[in-house]
């Protein structure tokens, strides 16, 4: 087993919005928020006042403890004071996907049993007909023009008492977001109050920040490294986050130069422009002073050409999962000449262990590859209604298994190596195979479906097909295939690779085997 190096945090035992937001009273006029577009501005002050306020008005709505709203929306500088004025109130957040189509945000708000929506104008046609698809959805908020229907503007407006509400940071879920886990279709992920602030004082000695750092807000806050690294995170320590809502290489290159921004939380896509595109070398970008690269596998080598273009310290990695809340392991900023490729240390308060594949009750040593396993207070309290799959994950002495296959040098530096999950990460995104094998099969042409992660030459996983086609399908296509999937789910859940075979490969039991797919495409 291993342990952290570095000294036990005290788990920190606040709601999170106290967590995170308890100087920004004292902060006052400091920056919080600054909108990357537009330039608009959020003081410390004004976004504690907002999230009082909006806090007071759902609770004046009927929001009560325990209830879920599903905040559906891309960044934006409201964001922050939604999520903790809903957490304030006492509710959980789940946290959706602004692509979303209308049938995947009613599987989720069934799901999760959310009864409000919180939205924006561009996403309220989407947020509309979902609702209809799920009963008991009590309200739809929009953050302006609302056609009728009450904006955050009015939220803001309340002039409703400020809720006090008795909130258990160890038992009381403030965020839930969807993850597919392992294995599966996606999951809601119950974070305690407790093990997200945790994570945050967990990661602090290792991923400082501070009061006068500018961190640039382009991964979304509805995934958990988004709302850690780029929303509570910085907010806890004082810094100012500048956000942009949605990545496009010159608005990211110009929010750097013109917010002097000093810190970035990237995918490796973001790195990979960043080391070869043409138009960075239009912009001064001379503020970066560190750059940290999580959410999927980094190559090594993009890294070394990333930090030499810019003549920055080696890309920093961090490695976890949605399950963790979401970190286990971090580069420290400090660190001398870490080895190339490492994704980092354990976290306080953190214990590891690397598992023999075949059989998780022995523990191989340093150098030796196997499936690693976490302990620690940032571990979730659990799937959302699914026990079985708490249980394949999670052990009765509180060991998670993450699915991913790794070793450890003698230095205590882990290193990624492979997957044992099934899970596909596009660009940092999280995409189910059973999901799209779902939506593949609804195709009256198609018999029997397989979906896999494959490798392009730029390193991004993309998802593959494998398709049976019924016997009197004709001449079904490719892009047929591909256009059915893309009118079914999110963009970025779109397969882009279809490959028709006469059978499937699965086990006795009917499970998909994923690797004689993957071995069929070199890989």
């Amino acid at each position: 087993m291993f342990r952290s190096q570095y000294a036990d945090v005290q788990p920190v035992s606040e709601p999170i919005h106290e967590a995170v937001l308890a100087r920004a009273a004292d902060l006052g006029a400091a920056p919080a928020l600054i909108d990357a577009v537009h330039g608009t501005t959020v003081s410390y002050a004004e976004l504690d006042q907002q999230h009082r306020r909006i806090a007071a008005a759902l609770a004046d709505a009927g929001v009560r403890k325990g209830d879920v709203i599903a905040l559906h929306s891309p960044n934006t500088i409201g964001y922050p004071g939604l999520f903790f004025g809903a957490t304030r109130a006492g509710a959980t957040v789940t946290t959706v996907h602004p692509l979303a189509t209308a049938e995947e945000l009613a599987r989720q708000l069934r799901d999760s049993c959310a009864r409000w929506i919180i939205t924006v104008p561009a996403l309220l046609e989407v947020a509309r007909r979902s609702a209809e698809l799920v009963p008991g959805i009590a309200e739809i908020f929009v953050s302006e023009h609302p056609g009728g229907r009450r904006s955050v503007r009015d939220l803001l407006r309340s002039m409703a008492p400020e809720p006090h509400v008795d909130i258990d940071p160890a038992e009381d879920i403030a965020a839930l977001p969807y993850s597919s886990g392992t294995t599966g279709l996606p999951k809601g992920v119950r974070l305690s109050h407790r093990s997200l602030a945790t994570n945050l004082a967990q990661l602090h000695p290792l991923l400082p920040v501070e009061p006068g750092d500018r961190i640039l807000a382009v991964l979304p806050f509805f995934h958990v490294y988004g709302l850690t690294a780029l929303l509570t995170g910085p907010l806890r320590q004082g810094a100012t986050v500048v956000v942009l809502p949605r990545f496009e290489l010159d608005s990211f290159l110009g929010a750097i130069e013109r917010h002097r921004v000093s810190r970035l939380y990237v995918a490796p896509p973001i790195v990979l422009a960043l080391a070869k595109h043409p138009a960075v070398d239009r912009y001064d970008l001379t503020s970066l002073e560190h750059i940290v690269c999580s959410a999927a596998p980094l190559d090594a080598r993009l890294a070394l050409a990333c930090s030499a273009r810019l003549g920055l310290p080696p890309v920093r990695q961090a490695y976890g999962m949605t399950e963790l809340s979401p970190a286990c392991h971090a580069v420290p900023l400090d660190a001398q000449d870490p080895p190339s490729g490492t994704v980092g240390r354990l976290l306080p308060s953190t214990e590891m262990r690397i598992v023999d594949l075949d059989d998780r009750t022995r523990t191989v040593g340093p150098g030796e590859e196997g499936e690693i396993a976490i302990r620690g207070p940032q571990v979730m309290r659990g799937y959302l209604g699914r026990p079985d799959d708490t249980a394949a994950m999670i052990d009765k002495d509180g060991w998670l298994f993450t699915g991913d296959v790794g070793r450890v040098d003698d230095d205590g530096w882990l290193f990624v190596v492979d997957r044992v999950k099934e899970l596909i990460k596009y660009k940092g995104y999280q995409v189910a195979p059973a999901e799209l094998e779902a939506v593949l099969l609804t195709h009256p042409s198609i018999a029997d479906a397989a979906v896999i992660g494959v490798r392009e030459e730029d390193g991004t996983e993309v998802p593959a097909a494998f398709v049976v086609r019924r016997v009197a399908a004709g001449q079904l296509t490719p892009d047929e295939v591909m256009a059915h999937v893309a009118a079914r789910v999110a963009p970025y859940k779109k397969v882009r690779r279809v490959t028709f075979v006469t059978t499937v490969p699965r086990a006795p039991s009917g499970k998909i085997l994923r690797r004689q797919l993957r071995e069929r495409e070199g890989g």
